[in-house]
């Protein structure tokens, strides 16, 4: 099966909303083993959008719109796919009662919000359990229309809950993929330690993508059923830990902070943060796990020399000699983070994020973070390219790396 993305919006089209919604539906189309060559976006205009899908139905089997679902006069998305069918707009009646309820709740409702509930005659509707506008699929003559509200809080779960299961019966065969998620080493170079298994696989096919400062194998195989190609990713699986078992930090929706966080909390350890160049990006990637309370106590931004001495206890001789940036100044701050915050780990950040502040012996981009585990620091220097929240960005995932390494080690 082949699938077509329009995104509808004025807005997209100013730049005024990042389009996340088309991202997230390639993904999953691809997940499902359904092919996407095309992806559009239009405004709101009747006869470029409705241009736009005889063009995306003269070339796939299937298209899935986004957005134009709204109560007002320019939400016209659903009013222009009906006409492409020759299909009439009609009520669907749960999701009339659903908006009526909301408002009657408000005191007022405005006869054009009632418009969110239409479909075309005849259609599987998906319910919106996040908002008002109810999706739908259409089928004629071997052709479907997908058509999903705008908002990505609302189209990204009534996909999972009910979009996902519907193309899933359309399809022949099963799809199944998994990501293997990895850190502290590159795309090219990770591709080239299994660059043979890459090669060897067809089902299922192994595929690299790159990732802010992280990157990951996607691998995919098609099969009888859930069970046949559970099987076959399997074996690769094993085979690409085998050889990079060392980067890889978990799978699927595992994130780096969320890997760090479950292993202190698994062997009884707790964190604490000191960020300078980071400005607290550090402990909102940590927080960013449900539960992070169980091992995250507290972090301090120390800006200056004179906060890094009076909250860290960083002694102003290294200051003076060695600078804040340097490892001695990034060793002193792990330490006095977790003596401050009487934890067993200590984490630091100091480094010269730009544009300005650099030097030819410090130059922009020099940063130092440390890991200190109940009193046994280990601290790395790097040595970053790119704008200033690019370095910042690359020195928290760094910092949360090298944690994660020197916990695993605490293993062996």
């Amino acid at each position: 099966m082949k699938a077509e993305i329009i995104a509808v919006g004025t807005e997209l089209l100013l730049g005024d909303i990042l389009n996340t919604n088309s991202q997230f539906l390639a993904r999953e189309l691809a997940n499902l083993g359904i092919d996407c060559y095309f992806q559009s976006v239009v405004g709101d205009n009747e006869k470029r959008l409705l241009d736009c899908i005889k063009i995306a139905f003269s070339r796939a089997d299937m298209v899935i719109l986004s957005g134009g679902l709204g109560p007002t006069q320019d939400d016209i998305t659903k009013e222009v796919v009906a006409k492409y069918f020759g299909k009439n707009l009609v009520m669907e009646k749960n999701s009339l009662d659903k908006i009526v309820d909301y408002f009657s709740q408000r005191g007022y409702m405005a006869e054009s919000n009632k418009k969110q509930a239409l479909v075309i005659d005849g259609s599987i509707v998906f319910e919106n359990n996040n908002g008002l506008a109810v999706g739908f699929g259409y089928e004629e003559d071997g052709k479907i229309a997908i058509v999903l509200p705008g908002p990505p809080k609302e189209l990204m779960p009534m996909f999972k809950e009910s979009v996902r299961s519907f193309l899933e019966k359309k399809q022949e065969y099963t799809i199944l993929s998994r990501e293997i998620h990895l850190s502290g080493i590159g795309e090219s170079s990770a591709s080239e330690k299994i660059s043979d298994l890459i090669e060897k696989y067809e089902n299922p096919t192994i595929a690299p993508y790159a990732k802010d400062n992280e990157m990951l194998f996607r691998v995919t195989a098609k099969g009888r059923n859930k069970e046949d190609c559970s099987e076959k990713l399997e074996k690769a699986i094993d085979e690409i830990v085998e050889r990079l078992g060392e980067y890889i930090y978990g799978f699927d929706e595992e994130t780096l902070e969320s890997a760090v966080i479950k292993k202190a909390i698994e062997k009884g350890l707790t964190i604490s943060t000191a960020e300078s160049c980071t400005g607290g990006m550090v402990a909102a990637r940590l927080v960013n796990y449900p539960g992070a309370s169980k091992a995250f106590i507290n972090g301090v931004i120390t800006y200056t020399n004179e906060s890094k001495h009076m909250l860290l206890g960083v002694k102003n001789e290294t200051l003076s000699v060695y600078g804040a940036v340097s490892p001695q100044t990034a060793e002193e701050m792990c330490f006095g983070a977790a003596r401050f915050s009487g934890t067993n780990i200590g984490i630091s950040t100091t480094g010269i994020a730009g544009p300005d502040g650099g030097s030819k012996e410090k130059p922009v981009g020099l940063v130092y973070v440390g890991v200190a585990i109940n009193g046994i620091v280990k601290v790395q220097r790097l040595n970053l390219k790119g704008s200033r929240n690019k370095i910042r960005e690359a020195t928290t995932t760094a910092v949360l790396e090298l944690l994660r390494k020197e916990l695993f080690k605490m293993e062996d």
